[in-house]
Formats: structure tokens, C-alpha cells, sequence
């Protein structure tokens, strides 16, 4: 049977994935009382439970990797803090440089990582072959290594600030959709589902790549467009190191890691998928396999096991979208993270708390907002996979 619908909440976040999971939870541990999230499926079956699972602090931009760090160090207390363990991997990330520029880019981008705590560097092509000794080297000329990052269970997060959030009293409302948001004069009255309307006076949008909608019933501009990628998981591999760091071939984008005793494998495709369509495509396929011929080549014909399609959630500059909207009082959003927002999630759920209450971030997100996509040159994050 399903739960009823409360009639009226503090605050109404939309989207059951680990941002707006994060979100309700913070704001409930900091005492906000009736706290209620809708999620039109199941907790996570958007894009979370589809992501690859990485966790890291190696971005090129400052707010990107304090979003990163913070969240990592929440992610190493996982299992003491919320009783749930989330399958960390520390293994470390390897991106494989294969030009010039892009190495410029990297050694850049590591004088402000290390400047901010991240223990990153650059190494040459023999230590990266070592590190993951699978990959052909043929064309490389460094690597970019972090040896904390690594990956871990989305599923696995996304029950553990549940189950935190509900014993804090949060109602967490699946198989609710959310059709609308009502204001007056400026102000948000009532979110409008399927089930019903929760009368409320503010809203969190948490919907990821389902974010444009929702902010256009609030009036609020949400430059959120869902992309198309896709994963696939092999068969077991023979002699496979459980310490086989996350490799990212950075010029074609093909990432793999360890999942059980076979690999999850991703990139992107030749050419975007723009859209809600998760169907498998099989010239990605095609193009997966020429690249894996060429940089992962002693896998030769290991089979497939699994795969599937999830979305995206891209901005015009490839960094997130975080604030409170001027239009209308009060809507706040945490969206478009272009690839990221699972990692970020517990350093972004904080954030979201304090906006909310009107502190003081401890990162400082404020040049984040959607408005900076009005007239402001762009600021792309060049770590996106």
C-alpha cells in the first residue's frame, strides 16, 4: 500500500537521488522539522544507481574540488556514520594523457589541488603501466594520479541517508510525481503531484537531468539538458588486481574500473544523445570495442555481463547549477552536475542545508547560480568523462 501524501511540509525536495537525499537528511539532522521528499519511482533509479560509482577530488575548478574533497572525507566515514557500509575502493584515479595541451591543462589544474589538499600528480607513462598494468601505452605521454580517490556503491549510499533521514523523520514519498509548483504574488504555496498537493512554502529542486521542468512551473530558468551514457560490465578477468585504479583514457573519454571480478567499462558516444532515450546502442558498442582493442587490448574477447543507459544532467559550462532562485521566494536547486553529482552529494546535501537556513556554506557556492549563465563568460570544468 502506498504511503499517504502529507497535506503540508516545511519544505518539499524533488528527486530521490543522492543530492536530494543528502539535502533532506542535512536539513533534518539540523533540526528542520517536516521535511518531506517526493521521488516519482524508486529512491536512486534516476540517474544515481546508474553512474559508475566514482568518488574524487580531482577537478580543475577550486569549487569543484572542495565539493570533491569534502565529500570524500564523508564517504570514508560512511560506514561509522550511517551504519551502512558502501563498498569504498580507495584505489586511486589515473587519468592517461595522449597530447600536449591536455597535459599543459592537468599539471595546471594539480598546482590548485595541491594547493587545496589533494594529493594528486603527475607521473610518467612507465608508473602509470604499473599502476594499471592492463593498458597498451602506445601514444601516452604522462598520466595525472590520485592515489585517495576511487569508487564505491551508489545503491549502497543511496539506503544509508535514507534510512538516516527517515529515522530523523523525513518522509520520503516514492512513486510520487511532482507535476507542478504553484505560486502567488512571488511565493511558493503548493507542489502539485500525482497523488495530490503538499502545501508548502518552500521547495528543493533535486531532480537532475528533470530539472528544467520543474524549475520552469516555479518561472525559474534551469539551463538543464539530459545526455545520453552508457556503461556495460564484462564477464570475470583472470588475474584481475583488486588494486586496478580508476582509468580514464582522458582524449577518448573510455573509463574503466573494477566491479567484482570483471569490469565496468563507459565512455561516451561518437555522437550525443541528447534526450530521455536510455535504449542500447549498439554502434557505442562498436566504438567501446575499438578503443578497448587499442588501450586495453589483453582483454581480447572477454564477454559482457551487464550494461545499461542512464542521463546526464548537463549545464553550458559543465559545472553544477546551486543556489536560491531571485524570481520567486523560496525556491532552492542542486542540478546539472554534468556527470558529478553523485560524488559531490554529501558536501552538496550540506549546502543545501545551509542555504536553506541562511548560513554561511562551508564552500563557498555563491558563483554557482543559474544567473551566471546571463552575459558571463563560461568557465568549463575540463575533468568531465
Amino acid at each position: 500500500m502506498a504511503k499517504a501524501l502529507p497535506t503540508r511540509a516545511s519544505v518539499v525536495v524533488i528527486g530521490g537521488g543522492v543530492i536530494g537525499l543528502s539535502t533532506a537528511y542535512h536539513l533534518a539532522a539540523a533540526g528542520v522539522e517536516d521535511v518531506v521528499l517526493i521521488e516519482r519511482d524508486a529512491l536512486g533509479a534516476g540517474s544515481t544507481c546508474k553512474a559508475a560509482g566514482g568518488v574524487r577530488a580531482l577537478f580543475s575548478d577550486e569549487i569543484n574540488i572542495r565539493l570533491g574533497l569534502r565529500s570524500l572525507e564523508a564517504f570514508e566515514r560512511f560506514g561509522t556514520d550511517f551504519d551502512q557500509e558502501i563498498d569504498l575502493h580507495q584505489v586511486g584515479y589515473l587519468f592517461l594523457i595522449d597530447d600536449e595541451e591536455h597535459e599543459g591543462a592537468f599539471a595546471d589544474a594539480v598546482e590548485i589541488q595541491n594547493s587545496l589538499g589533494v594529493a594528486s600528480r603527475m607521473i610518467g607513462v612507465e608508473e602509470a603501466k604499473k599502476l594499471s598494468p592492463m593498458i597498451d601505452t602506445t601514444g601516452l605521454r604522462s598520466a595525472l594520479w590520485s592515489p585517495r580517490d576511487g569508487h564505491c556503491t551508489p545503491e549502497s549510499v543511496v539506503l544509508g541517508y535514507a534510512t538516516a533521514a527517515r529515522r530523523l523523520g523525513v518522509q520520503l514519498i516514492t512513486g510520487c510525481e511532482a507535476t507542478d509548483v504553484i505560486t502567488e504574488g512571488g511565493q511558493i504555496t503548493q507542489v502539485r503531484t500525482n497523488r495530490g498537493s503538499i502545501a508548502t512554502a518552500s521547495v528543493v529542486c533535486a531532480a537532475g537531468a528533470w530539472s528544467r521542468a520543474v524549475g520552469e512551473w516555479a518561472g525559474v530558468d534551469l539551463p538543464i539538458d539530459p545526455l545520453r551514457r552508457q556503461i556495460v560490465v564484462t564477464e570475470p578477468v583472470d588475474g584481475l588486481d583488486p588494486a586496478t585504479p580508476f582509468t580514464i583514457d582522458f582524449s577518448t573519454s573510455f573509463y574503466f574500473h573494477r566491479e567484482g571480478r570483471g569490469l565496468l567499462l563507459g565512455m561516451s558516444e561518437e555522437t550525443d544523445s541528447w534526450g530521455f532515450d536510455l535504449s542500447r546502442s549498439s554502434d557505442w558498442l562498436e566504438a567501446l570495442a575499438g578503443v578497448m582493442e587499442r588501450r586495453l587490448p589483453g582483454l581480447g574477447e572477454i564477454g559482457l555481463q551487464s550494461g545499461w543507459a542512464g542521463l546526464y544532467e548537463m549545464t553550458p559550462d559543465h559545472n553544477a547549477v546551486i543556489g536560491e532562485a531571485p524570481e520567486v521566494s523560496r525556491f532552492l536547486y542542486a542540478t546539472g552536475f554534468s556527470g558529478h553529482g553523485f560524488l559531490m552529494g554529501p558536501a552538496v546535501g550540506e549546502v543545501m542545508r545551509d542555504l536553506f537556513l541562511g548560513t554561511t556554506p562551508g564552500v563557498d557556492v555563491s558563483s554557482l547560480t543559474a544567473e551566471r549563465f546571463s552575459g558571463t563568460e563560461p568557465r568549463p570544468e575540463l575533468n568531465i568523462v
